[in-house]
């Protein structure tokens, strides 16, 4: 055992990532810039005259299904959107067709010098099990934060989404027009990874070309109410592993009696020797080799952007602890160490793993199937196919040449600097919110941004006010009203915000 401790140890030496190195102690402070000033009374006093019937129309999606692993609701939910910006006054609005589930494409002319993209995702996650209430009743409950909208979608991404177009209706029906053109470009597949993506957006690629910055909108506080805004993601592979009854002399027709183990080899062993060989002991350092080689060191620009985000970085910690129900991070890693480990390293994951039986009684079986569902997060200069192609020669090296390498989904990570007119303009806003955001170098999730900061060079953010928690877990939720004395944006300043944002973005430069 100690053997194979120290065996474990010295692999994970060897193959872990290059220390993280930061050469400037300089911090970024979007405090420096200049609060938005524009004010634009009617468009406000029009959110707040019509929140309840905002509400309702937030409401109406989440109720929507559209699960896009199971293709759930799918179609409707593409209707939907289509047709909500129909309404709003978008004279193009059509449904767009892949290989896999629809887009929906849509454009404003406001006949304005400037255009924004926007980027929507309407499919949601698959709900789970343990919610307090139906994932798609839409209902409004009271909690600590005060009252939340609880339903799948309401955080991710379809209510700060849903606010947004609110924010459009209530300039166009107090202004008569929008003061910027805005091209919509949708998919119904951001939960399976935007395999088809690049196919909505090739359709539209020379005209995408001519817009100044694409917006995801997004619910940017935590649960105390501080602002974040990410320059970046990370990009992503999805892939199974799987192990089948072959060669080795496992059963290939379907599972056989477990006392047969005795004489026959066990797949689902196969799977989980093959799994281990991939990561240390605990889990927490990659042992395919080459894995961390192609990752860069933070730049200036991501170093001060680190640096800028230290001092609260305490309670942040803690909120974020309490958020996501863990006592402690890898390593007990804190601070920078911590951050640095978020932003600038990569992973390998197992979401799920099924072989066998495991409903209720029992049913002793042998398998002749096992299969692992993993995703790796890539950092820049990590590239998908590349990283495929390392797991691949490490199995084989290791002996793992008869367990299959599924590549499901898979794109580059993205990057925009801080300097960009649009993350300027959408600063201001912050500031003028009294919310100045937390600036960080990327988000460690994943969305696909890479088709417009790599293939049409545009800088691309995401941005908004109000706070939600539970995406991709029960009681997802969204705050609509804040208690007294929060921080907290409610569902009117979440509005507020994106009025301003579009104004100020009209008013740009370069």
């Amino acid at each position: 055992m100690l053997k194979n401790a120290l065996s474990s140890l010295l692999l994970a030496a060897l193959a872990g990532p290059a220390p993280i190195r930061f050469t400037t102690g300089e911090a970024y402070s979007a405090g420096a810039v200049a609060a938005y000033r524009g004010s634009h009374d009617k468009a406000y006093a029009h959110i707040d005259a019509n929140l309840a019937r905002h509400l309702e129309s937030i409401q109406r999606w989440v109720r929507q299904p559209s699960v896009s692993a199971q293709n759930r609701g799918i179609a409707e939910m593409a209707a939907m959107l289509r047709d909500d910006l129909q309404k709003l006054g978008f004279k193009e609005a059509e449904l767009v067709p892949t290989t896999g589930h629809p887009g929906v494409w849509a454009y404003y002319d406001a006949g304005a010098p400037r255009t924004l993209v926007l980027y929507l995702m309407y499919d949601v996650q698959p709900e789970e099990t343990g919610w307090t209430v139906d994932p798609y009743e839409g209902a409004l409950v009271d909690r600590d934060f005060g009252r939340v909208l609880m339903a799948r979608g309401a955080v991710n991404q379809k209510g700060p989404e849903r606010a947004f177009l609110n924010a459009v209706e209530s300039i166009i029906a107090t202004a008569g027009t929008l003061p910027v053109n805005i091209m919509v470009a949708a998919e119904g597949e951001e939960e399976l990874g935007s395999p088809h993506y690049p196919e909505i957006i090739a359709r539209y690629e020379h005209r995408l070309r001519t817009a100044q910055g694409v917006l995801f909108p997004m619910s940017g506080q935590d649960r105390n109410g501080a602002a974040g805004m990410a320059m970046g993601v990370k990009g992503i592979v999805s892939f199974e592993l799987e192990a089948k009854g072959a060669a080795r002399g496992g059963p290939q027709r379907a599972e056989i009696h477990s006392s047969l183990k005795a004489v026959v080899d066990a797949p689902a062993w196969r799977l989980v020797q093959a799994l281990s060989t991939l990561v240390s002991e605990d889990g927490n350092t990659i042992l395919v080799p080459g894995y961390y080689d192609d990752i860069r060191q933070p730049t200036l620009e991501e170093q001060k952007l680190v640096n800028a985000a230290l001092p609260d970085l305490p309670a942040r910690e803690e909120a974020m602890k309490k958020s996501l129900a863990v006592t402690r991070f890898v390593d007990g890693l804190s601070g920078r160490d911590m951050l640095s480990r978020l932003f600038f390293s990569t992973t390998i994951n197992i979401n799920g793993i099924w072989s066998g039986y495991t409903g209720p009684g029992g049913k002793t079986i042998l398998p002749h199937v096992a299969t692992a569902r993993l995703d790796t997060r890539l950092v820049p200069d990590q590239q998908p196919q590349k990283q495929m192609d390392l797991i691949r020669k490490h199995l084989d090296a290791r002996g793992f040449a008869d367990v299959t390498l599924r590549q499901i989904s898979g794109y580059p990570p993205a990057q925009t600097s801080v300097e960009a007119p649009l993350v300027q303009a959408a600063i201001s806003v912050y500031n003028k919110h009294g919310a100045t955001p937390i600036v960080s170098p990327r988000n460690a999730g994943s969305a696909p941004y890479y088709v417009f900061t790599d293939r049409l060079k545009l800088p691309m953010i995401p941005a908004g006010l109000g706070h939600g928690g539970g995406a991709h877990a029960p009681d997802e939720y969204l705050v609509i009203e804040p208690r007294a004395g929060s921080r907290i944006a409610s569902l009117a300043q979440m509005e507020k915000f994106y009025v301003d944002l579009l104004y100020a973005l009209a008013a740009s430069r370069g």
